[in-house]
């Protein structure tokens, strides 16, 4: 076996913090790396032919791997300090699970509607966590009409998108953390798959505290909200200067948790993008396709479809001069590759 021998000065920084921020680069001292690693802790996609620097935030990694557990976690602490004992969620999957775990661990009777074809993987989560699930029929938005008339009846409280404050408060995170992880700075653009858009909503809010507080300037990311063409209610109401989307009828994509007809926050999301100057973009299945193999095959990067179709959307981007050359562009790999069926080619 080799030995290492590290000293305290390497292993405490000038700042009196131990070094680096990840599990394995902050113990660099004790392992056979020369100056620094080379395999980058932030996914970085070699984009050539793009001419950007393209960097992924993979959300893959949180509790319950997905972004979803950002927050969920939020609004099931608040219910569980206000005294809700039972919550229900209409969910492509993640939302879900996320809701099924920090329930339980809540002491919250937890119920989940989602469409009949989504993602075992997710279905078997949801109910090892020991939810009670209901498969539908039909789209997300279904699923949601289902959870309005319970709690209508007084069944449950519902914690469908946007229908409370606090998940958007855990979503907001995200922004915090890219910014802090960038230095107190923020990329040029943001690609981010979009369905109910919290996510996107709660960054832009993120953004507005932080320079409130002086940690950031006035500058923001361009926001750039990624959907699929078989469901792109945001996009066509962005390329028509609505303020508000029509529901997108028969909705189909293997980007399930992108497959969302109408999004109760539809305008707020229209009104961040136009705001950042960035825009809404409808990639096809193939391209999905496309990048989620190429950046399994070229990078390592198991993204999940959603993640792929914010890949596929920066390239979009930059073939109709949305992105400049060398600009900075952060992709959103909202979950795990693994909650999916994997493709075979």
């Amino acid at each position: 076996m080799i030995e290492f021998a590290a000293s305290v000065d390497e292993v405490i920084n000038t700042s009196g913090t131990v070094f680096g921020n990840s599990s394995v680069t902050k113990r660099a001292p004790w392992l056979p790396v020369i100056k620094e690693f080379l395999i980058s802790r932030v996914p970085v996609l070699p984009e050539a032919s793009l001419d950007v620097r393209i960097e992924v935030k993979d959300e893959g990694r949180l509790p319950t791997g997905s972004f979803k557990a950002r927050g969920l976690v939020m609004a099931v602490n608040m219910a569980k300090a206000l005294g809700i004992t039972r919550m229900a969620i209409p969910t492509n999957g993640n939302a879900g699970a996320a809701l099924a775990a920090y329930g339980v661990r809540a002491g919250i009777e937890v119920h989940c509607f989602c469409p009949a074809d989504t993602s075992e993987a997710n279905l078997r989560e949801i109910v090892l966590q020991g939810a009670q699930l209901t498969r539908v029929d039909g789209m997300i938005d279904d699923c949601g009409k289902l959870v309005a008339a319970g709690e209508r009846e007084g069944r449950w409280f519902s914690i469908a998108t946007l229908r409370e404050p606090y998940r958007i408060e855990g979503k907001k995170t995200m922004g915090l953390e890219l910014a802090e992880q960038l230095g107190w700075t923020v990329p040029d653009a943001i690609f981010y798959p979009t369905g109910g858009g919290t996510g996107l909503i709660g960054m832009w809010k993120a953004f507005d505290e932080l320079q409130a507080l002086g940690w950031i300037g006035a500058r923001r990311p361009r926001m750039f909200a990624v959907q699929a063409t078989g469901c792109a209610p945001i996009v066509r109401a962005f390329e028509r200067g609505e303020e508000f989307a029509e529901r997108w009828a028969n909705a189909a994509t293997q980007a399930h948790g992108i497959r969302v007809p109408a999004a109760l926050g539809d305008f707020l999301i229209l009104r961040a993008v136009r705001a950042s100057g960035g825009a809404a973009i409808a990639v096809d299945e193939d391209a999905i396709a496309s990048a989620w193999r190429d950046a399994g095959q070229h990078d390592g990067l198991l993204l999940c479809p959603e993640g792929a179709a914010t890949l596929a959307g920066a390239r979009l981007a930059r073939q109709q001069g949305l992105i400049a050359p060398g600009e900075h562009v952060v992709l959103f790999n909202c979950a795990s590759g693994y909650k999916y069926p994997l493709p075979v080619w």
